[in-house]
């Protein structure tokens, strides 16, 4: 790695990179070479960059693991750094992930929420939403996510979404029977308590008692109809369908090349966010 590169990682993990990241990776398993690249790029907001991603491969008791993750977060970017480096640690710490990983990421999520929120004097008072993929010996792929990142996978090419996206909108009859509410403020989103985009998310302590923080969990099988997977955060599903983000990359072979295409199309599509594109190629 060169001086330049270990500085630009430097930048992100403090949160303050400039302009954007990008890499890739790949693995062969069960006779099929998987294939990801990712980019990143900071938005045009005065904040620092506030999304972390995750991608990566592990051997875990003779299993490949491939580890992918977006996290998006917002009132600060301490919470979202947690989870990067946190929580697939947590879920694969869990006892039965092997026997019932819906069960042990589900209890995963719930026990990391509840340190970040004993950590609050160190992470401060911001969230984070996530998408989790864990890929197993390259057959088999789960998905969660609280928040409204997302994850998208190409069979034959047609776009699937894998992952719920947590509008509160969609779910005010759950925050309202918590005590919360919904604001409707024409010219802006729908809003919990007037002030968070989403409906569930990590840490965000002062809106916890009407915020959810399980996740939705979904399971898919890589079959030879499975072409790739698109992990992004809000910043490109604001500017793009689902369907528009998989014809715009089907023919794009490099994951990394395919993950910048899409950043950088939602850019000019617009787009101020922060955008994080993880793309995995199955064949």
């Amino acid at each position: 790695m060169t001086g330049r590169e270990i500085l630009q990682k430097m930048k992100v993990k403090a949160g303050f990179a400039s302009s954007s990241e990008t890499g890739k990776g790949k693995t062969k398993v069960s006779g099929r070479c998987i294939r990801h690249g990712y980019h990143l790029m900071k938005g045009k907001s005065y904040h620092p960059m506030e999304d972390y991603l995750v991608a990566e491969y592990k051997k875990v008791n003779n299993y490949e693991l491939g580890l992918f993750a977006i996290f998006d977060g917002h009132l600060g970017h301490a919470v979202a750094d947690y989870l990067r480096s946190h929580l697939f640690e947590n879920i694969l710490r869990e006892p039965e992930f092997w026997s019932d990983i819906e069960s042990a990421i589900r209890k995963a999520y719930e026990r990391t929420d509840s340190k970040i929120l004993e950590k609050q004097a160190e992470l401060g008072r911001g969230g984070s939403t996530a998408v989790t993929a864990i890929l197993i010996d390259g057959v088999k792929l789960v998905v969660a996510n609280i928040g409204d990142s997302r994850a998208v996978i190409s069979k034959s090419g047609v776009a699937i979404q894998l992952s719920v996206d947590h509008e509160p909108s969609k779910e005010r009859q759950l925050i309202e029977g918590k005590g919360g509410f919904v604001s409707n403020i024409p010219g802006d989103v729908p809003r919990v308590d007037g002030r968070l985009a989403v409906a569930r998310a990590f840490g965000d302590r002062s809106l916890k008692a009407h915020l959810s923080s399980e996740p939705d969990v979904a399971d898919e099988i890589i079959d030879e109809d499975a072409e790739f997977l698109i992990l992004a955060s809000d910043g490109l599903w604001k500017v793009m369908s689902n369907q528009e983000a998989v014809d715009f990359i089907k023919d794009v072979k490099d994951p990394q090349t395919a993950a910048r295409n899409l950043t950088e199309e939602a850019v000019a599509r617009k787009s101020k966010d922060d955008i994080s594109c993880i793309v995995v190629r199955f064949n």
